[in-house]
This record gives C-alpha cells, structure tokens and sequence, in this order.
C-alpha cells in the first residue's frame, strides 16, 4: 500500500513550480515583514476623530475558515495561486475576536446574535431587538423587554440610515435593527401565530415601515411580506410562492409612500434597470425589494432584474452621503449563511467574494479619517477545507491524496454535517464520480442533516477609522455597537462628546484627548 505521506510528497514536488520566483528569495519575506512592521509601528499615532459615517458589514455566517477560503477563490478567479491574495477586510489596521453565544444557546442563531451586535445586548436564540427577558414564540413576553438599535440611534441624533441586503429585509440581521419581535421568523401576519396577534403584537415587515418611518434606504429581498395575501408578483407573475403574504390586506409598500413628505423625493424600485437609472444624489427615500424572498444567488443572480450587492452599496452611499451629519448603514452578505446551510460551499464562497468587492467599492467612497468601518460576522459554520493540498490547489479542488481507510479521494472543503452525508453502495460516495466543481455541489459531511449547522466558535470583527482600536482583543459580540456608537457620539454614552461644532456634528471632548496622549509620547 502506498502511503498517503508519499503521494503528499509526491504532489508537493509536483506542484513546486506554482511557487513564485520571488518566493524562493528569502529577501522576499523578509522585506515583506519589515514592511508590514512599519505599517503596524505607525498605528501607534490613534485615529480619534469623531465618525462621521459608520459601515457594518456584515457578513451571515462568514466564520475565519470561510474567510480564509474566500481569501483563496479570489486570488484564483484573477488566475493566481490564491494564498497570498488580499481581501479587503485584510487591509484593516485592527482585528479582534467576538463571542458569538446567545444568551441560551452555545452555538448561536442569526437573530440573537443580530440583537448583540445592533442593539448591545445579547438575547435568546430567535429573537430580535429585544433583550433576554423574552421568550421565543411568546408575544406577551416581549412589552418592556424591547431594546434599540445603533441605527435607532444615529436617526435619533440626525444622521441617515439605511439597511441594504441580500436576504429579505425582514430577515434576521436587518430586522434587529428596527423591530422587536419575540420570534425571527415572523415575517407577515401570515407567519404568526392566532395568539400572538390577539395580544397585538406585529409582524416585521409592518415594524420595518412603522418604527422608524424615515430609514433613507431599504434594499434588498422580500417583495411578498409587503403585499395582500395571493397579490401576483410583478416579476413572477406565475409563481404561487412569490404572491403576497400578508392577511390583514396592507400595501406595505404604498403605506411607506404615505409617510415620506411631499417635498421629498421617495422612489421604490423593484429591478436593476429601474435602480441604476435613479440618480442618487436627487433621491431622498429609496426602498428597493428585487426579489419576493432573498435575493439570488451571485452566481444565479439575473444582471437585469437584480443588482449585485456592490451596486446596492454605491447607490446607498450615495443617497446618504448628501446628510451634513452624516449616516450610519448597515450591509449584510446573508446568502453566505444559505450557501452554507445547503453544503453548497461554491455558492457560499462567491457571497463572500462579492461582498468584499462591496467592502473595496464602499472604501473607495469614503476616507479613514471621518468613516469608521467595521467588517464582522454573526456566528461561524461547521465548514472547513484541508487535505494537505499543494500551493495554489483549486479551493474547490481535490485533496492530493486518497483516504487511508477507505480508498476514495475527497475534496478539501468538507462539513461536520450537513446535505451531502451520501452513501452508495454501503460505502461513502466517490467523489471522483460526480462534478463536484458544480455551483450547487453538497461537499461531503460527517453527519447527515437536511441543513448544516452554524459552528460555534469566535468570529473575525475587522476595523478601520476612527476609533477602530477599540476592537483589539477578545470581545462579548454586544461590545461591538458600544464602540460605534462611541466613536460617532450617538446613543447614551456621550460624555465624552462636546457641544455640536460649527460643522453640524460632535467635536472631540477631554477622553478623546487623553486616548490620545500615550500616542505623543506623554504616559500615566
């Protein structure tokens, strides 16, 4: 029997020509580090200037092994090895560690963890905007336990919001930032319960129009949740599925046109082309929903009907950038979570990828002086790759080498559980036998689950602008929207703040002075 140490060696001889020229030199790395030590010795000198303008991106579901893979795709889909590719978030001066546990659960849901890291505050598995004291499922414990978001508190302190998507916007990250909801998943009126409408608590989709009724932009999925039950989809007009959910007859949609003032310019849009022909800088009010339910996919998403995630963030910048007082926006790449759910890592990975180039493309809008950024994720996966694969092996490529035990090769990426347990024969599949470099290829598992679960572990937070060195360590998941709300002097904690500048927003007080005295040598 040949070893499977031998044929890794073998493979890795094989493959010593992807090694770049320059990567034989040791001068190569080692002015390579030098480098990154001087970039890292002039973060000594704090940026402690007020955020103008805060960005969350959120990736759903994007734990350090997806980034890392992510990191790989990228590199190849520009025909590199991948390894030493850049995403973006790379680029951030400051990465800390966020613990991602609900307050009842060890490995958590996308709603508790949205409540944390919007509202500062972690909660139940399954709820959102509300704290602890709340009970899944049960409306009447929700009264009094309601809790507001970071986006609550940069409208309350005059700057513009806006909440952009590509799962339904009633989905669990977005809704924690305007609703309370005892339960995710009521999205309508059509998907709660009899009691919990006859003690009067209210779907999300009707909370994302009435609490706060002035959110600059809305875009992303979930055209259905708006309208009356069985109203035909304007795109999918034959689709039973894509009609209208609601019973108690609203038009969400023409309610939100009633609320914006008449001066004002509000457009809702429902495609790309009907987007991309907006000019954002005469647009006030801007709710675009693209597709009845989450967006597709970036690989299956239409190019006329659906704008990419990219698209959506350069129109919502600028709409919001017109505010003197700047805005605060959230981003969220949601289907991460789906790709993974379904096994479906080619499709997960893409999400990834896109929503850097969303990162890059909102980076190049904005400056690090006056916009803090923060890139994170809500909770991991139990998604990994690993097989002893060579420099520049194709991240959705075959391990070098075949099982020791049964035999058959197998793919780097694998799940601890998931859709693609298969069996065949008595034996585990042969993945040699199918295209497993399929867009929706289920890369094998361990355990056999309709849907994969989350994982468990901490996730990256990465961040830049002012104050981004307040995320430095290992952190509670709830510390994250203390620090915006810190560095942009909205919400409660203001005493660092002084009285409002000529220029319309919060100038530095005393701590922001005194953060930065070690930076000038002078030490307490």
């Amino acid at each position: 029997m040949i070893s499977p140490f031998l044929v890794l060696a073998i493979g890795t001889c094989l493959t010593n020509s992807l090694v770049p020229e320059k990567e034989k030199d040791p001068k190569y790395w080692r002015d390579q580090a030098q480098q990154t030590l001087k970039n890292a010795l002039r973060l000594q000198k704090l940026n402690t200037n007020v955020a103008k303008n805060v960005i969350m991106f959120l990736g759903d579901g994007m734990g350090v092994s997806t980034v890392t893979a992510a990191r790989i795709l990228k590199g190849q889909l520009h025909h590199n090895p991948g390894e030493e590719t850049r995403l973006e978030m790379d680029k951030f001066p400051y990465v800390a560690l966020s613990k991602t546990y609900n307050t009842n659960a060890q490995v958590p849901d996308s709603a508790g963890t949205a409540t944390a890291y919007l509202c500062g505050v972690k909660a139940n598995e399954g709820t959102v905007g509300v704290s602890a004291a709340t009970q899944r499922t049960q409306c009447n414990t929700t009264q009094g336990n309601e809790v507001t978001s970071v986006l609550r508190w940069a409208k309350d302190s005059g700057k513009s919001v806006g909440i952009v998507t590509t799962t339904r916007v009633n989905h669990a990250t977005p809704s924690a930032a305007y609703a309370h909801s005892a339960d995710r998943d009521w999205y309508s009126d059509n998907e709660m319960p009899p009691e919990a409408l006859s003690q009067g608590c209210k779907d999300i989709a009707y909370q994302l129009m009435h609490n706060v009724r002035d959110i600059e932009v809305i875009m992303g999925g979930g055209r259905k949740y708006m309208f009356p039950k069985n109203r035909t989809d304007v795109e999918y007009e034959m689709d039973e599925k894509a009609r209208g959910t609601r019973l108690d007859g609203l038009n969400l949609v023409d309610i939100w046109k009633s609320f914006k003032p008449r001066h004002k310019h509000s457009h809702y849009v429902w495609n790309r082309t009907e987007l991309l022909t907006l000019d954002p800088y005469s647009v006030d009010y801007l709710l675009g929903l693209f597709e009845p339910g989450d967006m597709q996919y970036e690989l299956n998403r239409n190019s006329t009907t659906d704008p990419s995630l990219s698209e959506m963030v350069e129109i919502a910048i600028k709409i919001l950038s017109k505010n003197p007082k700047g805005f605060f926006l959230l981003v969220e790449g949601g289907r991460i979570d789906h790709g993974h759910h379904e096994g479906k890592a080619k499709q997960a990975l893409h999400e990834a990828v896109e929503m850097d180039q969303a990162i890059g493309r909102a980076g190049a809008m904005t400056s690090v002086e006056d916009t803090l950024t923060i890139v994170t994720a809500d909770h991991s996966h139990v998604f990994t790759f690993g097989g002893y694969t060579p420099r520049g092996n194709s991240i959705f490529g075959l391990a070098p080498m075949v099982s020791d035990t049964d035999k058959k090769p197998f793919t780097s990426i694998l799940y601890g559980n998931g859709p693609g347990y298969k069996v065949v024969g008595g034996e585990r599949e042969n993945v040699s036998m199918v295209d497993y470099a399929h867009n929706n290829y289920q890369a094998q598992s361990a355990v056999p689950l309709r849907h994969e679960t989350h994982g468990g572990e901490d996730v990256a937070v990465f961040a830049k602008g002012p104050m981004a060195h307040l995320l430095h360590g290992v952190h509670e998941q709830n510390y994250i929207p203390h620090v915006m709300a810190y560095a942009a002097c909205i919400g409660a904690n203001l005493d660092h703040c002084a009285s409002a500048s000529s220029a319309g927003g919060p100038s530095p007080g005393p701590l922001f002075l005194l953060l930065a005295l070690p930076s000038l040598g002078i030490l307490f």
